[in-house]
């Protein structure tokens, strides 16, 4: 996808009172310190809670009195190497007239859905942000989304508005006719469609004054799409207690951010790592988020970004960094690169060694869902074991279960059980909106039953196996296939092409199998199940 936002625009949008600086080579890190960082206790949740409201415009205040450093809240850059800063005061101006522009202006309300599918540009963090600031509940999505998916979303849901770029825009209107709840269609582009909203003229008229609302911590915030495969999508809605929790001192020991941090995290903005990693945990400690605007994931590009600017921690799934130990780089020595996580896929121990010599650095490994944000993780402190990604993390208590609830004993697989009984962890979604026989399936005895297949050690070490429904989560996909007898003949090679391109046709582009094996038969349990876990090891070669 080639879409840009050009520094004349921004510059027009904010002209009479924001100042574009040219970036310099170093960011300045005048302070590492969390003092005065707004804190909750891990055991005490309060009733009210707004991340735009307790994180955003805390850090904007401290910047105002001269308490945090004059390091960037936001740093950008777009493909085509254009850079774009704002610091917290900035930020929270500007989510202040998109929050104006949905409830002034188009007379959206709390509690309304808001479907926001973009890319990596600056508008999708305003978007978030302002919708937070309203109470509107946000549904993020994947640019790889086809009409179909954008038409199944947009019903579901019931949205009211949707954000999304000119690329987009053709299959919104496509759909759109048999969406009678959309009523506000927003573009972000350079370019005018007709019955389309501009959202930047829109926020440059917008008043910069605005009022958070009171949001119980309890209240809905945002609604993930689950990547379904087999099935389709269910939507996990979450409470404002996900963000509250990156506030707490448990939590916050993940990844130790500091207000001189650089963070950038590599997801996709429709998965929940990026809410997560781009926006929650980063802003909740004062560091700088940072962005390389690629249309497409570029390993080359991801070095080089790591060598010219001073980014110090780095997140992404472990195919990312496959794919950077695969390019043969002369050097993966990074000057000021200390920390990387990897989660979201099944993790391989060779790349983690690998990592560690080329780079000098360990990956620590991070284990979460849609329904859960963060579960669990390596710690500093912790031993890192290769074929693991960690332990669970506070207020989560993590066990492995039999499909009716029970605790199997230490390495025993089995599915990854969060216990919601007699309390609902804060963190973990509410329910799958619209669906009470999904959210009741979910259940299991004491537990939340993840759907992953997973061991824990006699130490607490959780080794994830693989899926066991119909959620896709790793990036790099395999497809076992047995053909009928009327294809034993035919070309392998071309097999693989046509059905990698009819799953890229029929589904999202994200969805296809990157890699194809021809077998003769699938394993399969004694009740005629198949064995997704056994499938899961024969793909990384572990059996």
């Amino acid at each position: 996808m080639q879409w840009l936002i050009r520094f004349r625009v921004f510059r027009a949008i904010h002209k009479s009172s924001y100042g574009f600086h040219p970036a310099p080579w170093q960011v300045r890190c005048q302070s590492s310190s969390n003092a005065g960082a707004a804190r909750w206790n891990d055991h005490e949740v309060p009733e009210e809670f707004n991340f735009a409201n307790s994180v955003l415009d805390y850090w904007a205040q401290m910047e105002k009195e001269g308490k945090r450093s004059t390091n960037p809240a936001f740093w950008w850059v777009s493909s085509q190497g254009e850079e774009l800063k704002w610091s917290f005061r900035e930020m929270a101006d500007l989510t202040r007239r998109v929050a104006n522009v949905f409830t002034q202006t188009c007379g959206l309300q709390q509690g309304d859905h808001l479907a926001l599918i973009l890319p990596h540009v600056p508008e999708w963090w305003l978007v978030t942000v302002g919708c937070i600031r309203t109470g509107i509940i946000i549904l993020p999505g994947t640019i790889q989304l086809k009409a179909k998916d954008i038409l199944y979303r947009l019903q579901m849901s019931k949205a009211k508005a949707i954000v999304t770029t000119d690329t987009l825009a053709p299959e919104v209107d496509s759909v759109a006719p048999e969406c009678p709840a959309l009523k506000n269609k927003f573009l972000v582009s350079d370019h005018r469609r007709n019955g389309w909203l501009d959202l930047r003229s829109l926020m440059n008229s917008a008043s910069p004054d605005h009022t958070c609302v009171k949001s119980k911590t309890m209240d809905p915030m945002v609604i993930f799409f689950t990547s379904g495969t087999t099935g389709l999508p269910k939507m996990a809605k979450h409470s404002h207690g996900l963000a509250l929790r990156a506030s707490f001192p448990s939590c916050r020991k993940l990844m130790d951010l500091k207000m001189s941090d650089v963070f950038w995290c590599l997801s996709d903005p429709g998965w929940v790592m990026c809410f997560f990693g781009s926006l929650i945990e980063p802003w909740t400690a004062g560091s700088t988020v940072f962005i390389h605007h690629m249309p497409r994931v570029d390993p080359k590009v991801i070095v080089q970004t790591l060598f010219k600017y001073p980014i110090t921690q780095l997140m992404g799934v472990p195919s990312i960094f496959r794919m950077i130990l695969q390019q043969n780089f002369t050097s993966l020595r990074f000057p000021t690169l200390k920390y990387c996580y990897t989660g979201g896929e099944a993790q391989l121990p060779e790349d983690h060694k690998e990592w560690k010599r080329q780079t000098g650095l360990l990956l620590y490994g991070i284990y979460g869902q849609s329904e859960t944000g963060a579960a669990c993780g390596t710690l500093r402190e912790m031993k890192i074991k290769l074929d693991s990604t960690g332990k669970a993390l506070a207020p989560y208590d993590i066990q492995i279960i039999d499909d009716k609830g029970n605790v199997l004993p230490p390495n025993t697989e089995g599915n990854i059980g969060i216990r919601i009984k007699p309390t609902r962890p804060l963190g973990i979604f509410m329910c799958y909106e619209g669906d009470p026989e999904k959210t009741a399936q979910s259940e299991c005895g004491d537990f939340y039953n993840t759907g992953d297949r997973a061991t824990m050690d006699a130490e607490g070490y959780i080794s994830f196996l693989g899926r066991d429904d119909d959620i896709i989560n790793a990036s790099v996909v395999k497809a076992f296939i047995v053909l009928t007898p009327q294809f034993l003949s035919q070309d392998r090679d071309h097999l693989t092409k046509e059905l990698q391109q009819h799953v890229k046709s029929l589904t999202a582009p994200y969805k296809y199998p990157r890699k194809v094996e021809f077998v003769p038969e699938l394993p399969k349990t004694v009740t005629g199940k198949i064995r997704r876990s056994e499938l899961r090891r024969k793909e990384f070669g572990l059996m």
